[in-house]
């Protein structure tokens, strides 16, 4: 069977809430009940109907062709099933996943993945700010499922990341990987400023960085770990691959920092290419 489609018919007039558009939440509805479903947004009422074509379908695979800077919370709770945008989407995309696929074909605003518990996310084109970062309120980002960014992200990605893997294929902004808890951050370009400030557990790795004064060169790397991890990044192991993120992971000699040492100091910072 077809996937569920939704056409935007133009561009939204103000900012949407576009959580209600997720299998677990679409399926048994008919067209016209779905069509009456409301978009919480800032000013006026809208409905789905009001903004979006709706062509009949799996509501386990969805697919909304035409995106927007202004449709948030795209895949948020989302628990099942499949969604794919043909276009850009908003803030907080995947937040509070458990499940399912998210993929933007686009680019993805601020807090993409915030607390994303289980599931994947591809995001084909940049992220904002604050990827896999935790939401106004959280004590913690990311818990869990892998997240792919094939361009560049924003400042603070995985900040206060506990588990999970976030890959980021570009570059990223400064901070990347601050206040992590745990899990793994890869950034397969250039890392931004103070990359791993205040990170307590967790690794990061990245092509190019100039580390902190408060981590220390430690030397040695655990090889099996790199290539266990490098192998679970191509098919047909991967569930989102990335052949740039096993190439930085599993390639050549990665020099080792430890820190923050200005915090709990047990996170691990690899760089194949260290700055002084």
């Amino acid at each position: 069977m077809s996937a569920l489609r939704f056409q935007l018919r133009e561009a939204p007039p103000q900012r949407l809430d576009c959580s209600p558009l997720t299998p677990d939440r679409l399926r048994g509805l008919s067209l016209a009940e779905i069509a009456r479903l409301p978009l919480q947004t800032t000013r006026a009422a809208i409905t789905v109907g009001d903004l979006f074509t709706i062509a009949a379908g799996d509501a386990g695979t969805i697919v909304i062709v035409g995106g927007s800077a202004l449709m948030d919370e795209v895949g948020a709770g989302m628990t099942e099933g499949s969604i794919t945008v043909e276009g850009e989407v908003g803030i907080r995309a995947g937040r509070g996943m458990r499940g399912g696929r998210l993929h933007i074909s686009g680019k993805a605003g601020p807090y993409a993945a915030s607390g994303l518990l289980g599931g994947e996310i591809e995001i084909s084109g940049d992220a904002g700010d604050f990827l896999g970062g935790p939401g106004p309120g959280n004590p913690a980002g990311m818990a869990g499922g892998v997240v792919v960014v094939r361009g560049a992200a924003g400042a603070r990605a995985g900040d206060r990341l506990r588990r999970g893997v976030i890959v980021i294929e570009g570059d990223s902004g400064d901070h990347p990987g601050s206040r992590m808890l745990a899990g793994t951050l890869v950034i397969c370009g250039r890392a931004g400023a103070a990359p791993g400030y205040l990170m307590r557990r967790g690794t990061m790795f990245t092509q190019y960085a100039a580390p902190l004064a408060t981590f220390s060169a430690t030397g040695s790397v655990d090889h099996v770990f790199r290539a266990l991890l490098a192998r679970t990044l191509l098919p047909p192991s991967a569930k989102i691959p990335s052949a740039k993120a096993a190439a930085l992971i599993g390639g050549a000699a990665l020099a080792r920092f430890s820190g923050d040492l200005a915090g709990l100091g047990k996170g691990e910072l690899l760089i194949a290419d260290p700055a002084s």
